[in-house]
């Protein structure tokens, strides 16, 4: 998967403003811990998860993407007449219909004429639509789109200390399956693509691979408990971890034939982030200097879709890219699928 026409014109991050850190999660989950004999120490330990974050109490995703994509449109400098697409990306949602894309459009002043839908697959949604708005750039059907995501992670990490609180049925074992969704933070991001023709970054999308293991689908799954409508997720975090590695593997190892790189040449890289084991293990596995990497998931959490763009949007904030520098995007999501991508800067 190769393009010759697109560039990366904007990527933002809307931060949450509660800070909820491991050590409260776990003083909400006392009697539990008491009753398991389990350490204090054990979320941050087996996580390196100090804190995550989290919008107020009933926030829906699609206001947060409203106040974000209008960051990204301004930060692009791209006029809106310009954009041909806006598609909404992240695992939460507003409702089950419309597409909470429509209500992010509504409030975005773009043209009437963009493409707008969501696009659902795990914690590779912004990816996703990074290659669905890349595909309408060098096809000539569009010339600028932006693909913007919330995780709103609050309803799924409470929903879950209230089930761990009231199961009496509750085992040192059993509990594993649980402890993934405690991890889960809250935040929003956005990515704008342009045609080069009308970028002024010159930071040019050259392309990368995709790969599936879709065996592997019930490794993590995620629904709405009847009982409380909160999200409910049950993960084999061990067996999804070593998974979700080998799958990597194969898809960089394809990533760099496709871009004609070696890992020496990778500047920079950008993870989807769930764990401080899983992005160690990451790096190791393919061969990949850990200094590159920018990592957020001690301070903000496994964020879902936005994960990776947040990161991309903070790395680049922090420390502006050279001409030339090279960018690895290596987003694995749970089902399980893969989509690895190359950016040189201009």
């Amino acid at each position: 998967m190769r393009y010759e026409h697109v560039c990366v014109e904007a990527v933002v991050h809307n931060p949450p403003p509660e800070v909820v850190t491991s050590e409260q999660i776990e003083d909400h989950l006392a009697p539990v811990y008491e009753r398991l004999r389990l350490p204090a120490g054990r979320l941050e330990l087996m996580t390196g998860i100090e804190e995550r974050r989290f919008y107020p109490v009933g926030t829906l995703p699609g206001s947060i993407s409203q106040q974000t994509v209008k960051m990204a449109v301004e930060q692009s400098g791209v006029a809106a007449d310009e954009f041909g697409a806006l598609l909404h990306g992240s695992v939460c949602r507003d409702r089950m219909e419309p597409a909470t894309a429509t209500g992010v459009h509504a409030a975005s002043g773009l043209p009437d004429q963009c493409v707008v839908m969501d696009v659902s697959n795990a914690c590779l949604g912004l990816l996703n639509g990074m290659l669905l708005i890349a595909d309408m750039i060098e096809l000539g059907r569009i010339r600028a789109g932006v693909i913007v995501g919330t995780e709103t992670g609050r309803g799924l990490v409470e929903g879950t200390m209230d089930s761990l609180l009231h199961d009496e049925t509750l085992t040192r074992q059993s509990i594993k399956a649980a402890f993934a969704s405690l991890t889960i933070g809250s935040g929003s991001a956005a990515v704008v693509l342009t045609h080069q023709q009308i970028s002024k970054t010159n930071h040019r999308l050259l392309g990368g691979a995709v790969r599936s293991d879709t065996v592997h689908h019930e490794l993590c799954a995620g629904d709405v408990d009847i009982q409380d409508g909160r999200p409910r997720m049950n993960t084999d975090s061990e067996a999804l971890l070593h998974a979700g590695i080998a799958l990597a593997e194969k898809t960089w190892a394809e990533a760099r034939s496709e871009l004609g790189w070696c890992n020496s040449d990778v500047d920079r890289i950008y993870t989807h982030q769930v764990g401080r084991q899983h992005r160690k293990l990451l790096v190791e596995r393919l061969e990949l200097d850990p200094q590159r990497d920018y990592p957020t998931v001690e301070r903000f959490g496994n964020t879902g879709a936005v994960a990776l763009p947040m990161a991309m949007a903070m790395g680049l904030q922090d420390d502006p890219p050279a001409k030339g520098t090279k960018l690895a995007l290596l987003g694995i999501g749970s089902g399980l699928n893969s989509v690895m991508l190359g950016i040189e800067c201009g």
